[in-house]
């Protein structure tokens, strides 16, 4: 399943706006996993119905280097037009509104 949204539509953020859906995310535990398998269409479909239902996720990758960790994450944000809020290690945070009724509202920039 590939996305509807490419680069073109992806989010940029603000330092304020980052700063606001961190704080949002530091309770959240990440509910989608990137395996040694790598970026499948599996994770990529499973990924994109949670950004439909939460807009905001959290990662975790298991990758055997940290450019490869690195590589897939950007991919992931890139197939699906999300933006990639924070990185720490290996669980990282991903945001894109929903189009039609975006429950985060984001601090002007």
């Amino acid at each position: 399943m590939t996305s509807k949204r490419g680069p073109e539509r992806r989010q940029t953020l603000s330092e304020r706006q980052k700063k606001h859906l961190r704080r949002l995310a530091h309770a959240l535990k990440p509910i989608v996993t990137l395996g040694t398998a790598g970026l499948t269409q599996a994770v990529v479909a499973e990924f994109e119905r949670a950004l439909h239902d939460h807009e905001l996720v959290k990662v975790r990758v298991r990758a055997a280097s940290h450019d490869l960790r690195d590589h897939n994450l950007a991919e992931l944000a890139t197939r699906s037009g999300a933006a990639l809020v924070q990185r720490i290690g290996n669980v990282a945070v991903l945001y894109r509104p929903d189009t039609v009724l975006p429950r985060i509202l984001l601090p002007d920039a």
